[in-house]
């Protein structure tokens, strides 16, 4: 299956209003592949091998700069959506993320995510957030 594009992800509003905004790389490896570092996740943790999370990652390889929609389980991982995003928003997340050697995949941060919530016509990414502090 080819990833989406942005305007054929716009139009599937179930996994819009599925993404886990709050969600990043290394939460989601601990969640569905680190079956024994469960004291680590608190309450967060997979409670079938049904559970899934949709969630957005930037790999620093990528020429384009674009952000990649995954949905992760404890089984696989797909590619759902693959969205050009500007370069400046694309660097400034990766700098704000951090080098760390050997991984080059990051979470967006907050300004790169709530731009890819606008162009999606998807919720606001702060009420993820406040969720998420709350």
């Amino acid at each position: 299956m080819e990833p989406m594009t942005l305007e054929e992800l716009k139009k599937q509003r179930e996994i819009v209003h599925r993404i886990d905004w709050t969600m990043t790389p290394e939460k989601a490896v601990d969640m569905y592949l680190e079956w024994g570092a469960g004291w680590t996740r608190g309450h967060d943790f997979v409670m079938s091998s049904e559970d899934y999370s949709i969630y957005f990652v930037l790999y620093d390889w990528e020429e384009p700069p674009q952000a990649t929609l995954l949905k992760r389980s404890a089984k696989e991982v797909i590619e759902l959506a693959k969205i050009p995003v500007d370069p400046a928003l694309f660097r400034a997340s990766i700098e704000e993320s951090g080098y760390k050697a050997g991984v080059g995949v990051h979470a967006p941060n907050l300004e790169l995510k709530k731009w890819l919530a606008e162009r999606l016509d998807g919720p606001p990414v702060e009420l993820f957030e406040e969720a998420v502090a709350a």
